[in-house]
C-alpha cells in the first residue's frame, strides 16, 4: 500500500516539530544550510500554487490551496498572494503548528505498551534503518505515535531535492500573518488531525505503518513528493485535479479508505470554520493542502454550494515572473491559534477589497453540498 504518497502530500507539517542538523556529510544539509547554496536564498515573491476568491454578503475571503513543504526560493509570497493575505482580517490554517498546544499535542509520548507491541521485532529494526538513512538521530522520534514517526520520515524525503517542511507554505504565510499581527485561526484540533492519522485501531494503524515502511523503503516516495512540488509550484490545477490518475496510491481499497479519510471526510469541518468567519465579518485567507481543493468534495464546490460565489485567480499553468518585494522583517511571536473558526478576542477586522477577477470565466451551477451538511444555496463558481 502506497500510504506515505498520501501521507505526505498531506501531512508533511508535523516533520516540522523536529529540526535535526546534518550528521555528516552524506546528510542533506539542513533548511538553514540549503540557503547558503549558489543560486538559493529569499528571492523577490513569484505566484505559486492554487488561488480562488469567493463573495458573499458583499465580502471577499480566499481559499488557497499549499503545500507543506518548500523550497527555500519559496519563502517569499507572490504578488497576487500578498495582496489576497493582506486584503484579509484572518490567517486560517488547518493547524497552527507554533500554538503550544497543538505542538504539545502532536509531539507528547505515545503509549509505552503500544509502542512496545507496534514496534518491536524486524519492524522496529526496519523503523531504525529509515531513522539512519534520513540522518534523524537516534531516539528523537522512538517516544511518538508511530504513524507519527513514519509520517515525519515522510516530511524528510524531499530535502535532497531542496524540499523542507521548515519552508512549507503554511508555515511561511503563518510568519508574513505573524509580521503583520494577523490573527491566526486554527480550522482543526490537533486531537483530530490525529485520529485521522491513525484509523482509530491499533490493527489499522500498524498495517499503515508497515505499508509506510515498504514505501520508505522502496525509494519512489521522494520522486512522488518532487512531481507534486512541481506541480503546484507551476499553479497546474488541471493536473492537480487528475492527482488520484497520476499518484499511484489509490489502487487498493484500503489506500481509497485512507485518502477519502484524509481529505473528503475532513472538507465539510475545514468549510464549516471558513463559512463562520466570513459570516462573522471576517474576510479570511485560508489556506489548506492543495488536494483539499480538488474534486466534487474539494472547498470550491463545496464554498459555492454554500451560496459563495467562487472564481479562480492561480489555477492555471502559467510561466512566473518575479516582481520586486519589500524585504521580510524578523518573525514576531505568534498568537495564539483558535479552533473552529473563531477570531482571536480583541481583534478588529478591516474590509477587503477583491483582487481581479480571472478573464473568460463562465459560471456553472454549484454542486450539491456534502452529505450532512447546509441545503444548498444560490452559488456559482467562474471557471
Amino acid at each position: 500500500m502506497r500510504i506515505l504518497r498520501i501521507l505526505a502530500a498531506r501531512m508533511c507539517g508535523i516533520a516540522l516539530l523536529f529540526t535535526f542538523a546534518a550528521a555528516h556529510a552524506a546528510c542533506p544539509p539542513s533548511a538553514l544550510a540549503s540557503l547558503e547554496k549558489p543560486g538559493m536564498g529569499v528571492r523577490n515573491g513569484i505566484d505559486r500554487g492554487v488561488l480562488w476568491r469567493i463573495e458573499r454578503d458583499g465580502r471577499s475571503s480566499w481559499l488557497y490551496g499549499t503545500i507543506h513543504v518548500g523550497r527555500g526560493d519559496w519563502v517569499r509570497p507572490g504578488p497576487a498572494i500578498q495582496k489576497a493575505l493582506a486584503q484579509s482580517d484572518v490567517l486560517a490554517l488547518e493547524l497552527d503548528l507554533h500554538d503550544e498546544a497543538t505542538a504539545r499535542t502532536m509531539g507528547q509520548p505515545a503509549d509505552p505498551a503500544l509502542l512496545a507491541r507496534m514496534l518491536s521485532g524486524e519492524r522496529a529494526r526496519r523503523l531504525e534503518r529509515q531513522n539512519t538513512e534520513a540522518c534523524v538521530p537516534p531516539g528523537a522520534l522512538s517516544k511518538l505515535q508511530p504513524i507519527l514517526q513514519v509520517t515525519a520520515l515522510a516530511g524528510l524525503a524531499g530535502r535532497a531535492d531542496g524540499l523542507y517542511p521548515e519552508f512549507g507554505v503554511d508555515e511561511t504565510l503563518a510568519v508574513s500573518a505573524r509580521n503583520s499581527n494577523k490573527p491566526i485561526v486554527a480550522l482543526e484540533s490537533a486531537a483530530e488531525q490525529l485520529k485521522v492519522l491513525t484509523g482509530g485501531t491499533e490493527t489499522e494503524e500498524t498495517e499503515q505503518v508497515d505499508a509506510a515502511l515498504d514505501e520508505l523503503e522502496s525509494g519512489k516516495l521522494r520522486g512522488q513528493l518532487k512531481e507534486l512540488a512541481d506541480v503546484w509550484a507551476r499553479s497546474d490545477a488541471a493536473k492537480l485535479a487528475r492527482y488520484p490518475e497520476w499518484c499511484d496510491c489509490l489502487k487498493t481499497p484500503a489506500e481509497q479508505r485512507l485518502m477519502k479519510r484524509l481529505l473528503d471526510d475532513r472538507n465539510p469541518n475545514l468549510a464549516d470554520g471558513i463559512e463562520r468567519l466570513h459570516f462573522g465579518g471576517k474576510g479570511v485567507f485560508a489556506a489548506v493542502g492543495a488536494l483539499h481543493m480538488i474534486g466534487p468534495q474539494g472547498l470550491p464546490t463545496l464554498m459555492a454550494a454554500r451560496g459563495f460565489t467562487v472564481t479562480p485567480v492561480l489555477t492555471d499553468a502559467q510561466a512566473q515572473t518575479a516582481v520586486p518585494m519589500p524585504a521580510l522583517a524578523a518573525p514576531s511571536p505568534a498568537p495564539k491559534a483558535v479552533r473552529g473558526g473563531r477570531a482571536a478576542k480583541g481583534q478588529r477586522g478591516q474590509k477587503g477589497a477583491p483582487a481581479a477577477a480571472a478573464k473568460g470565466g463562465r459560471s456553472a451551477k454549484a454542486a450539491p453540498a456534502a452529505k450532512g451538511g447546509k441545503a444548498p444555496a444560490k452559488g456559482k463558481v467562474r471557471r
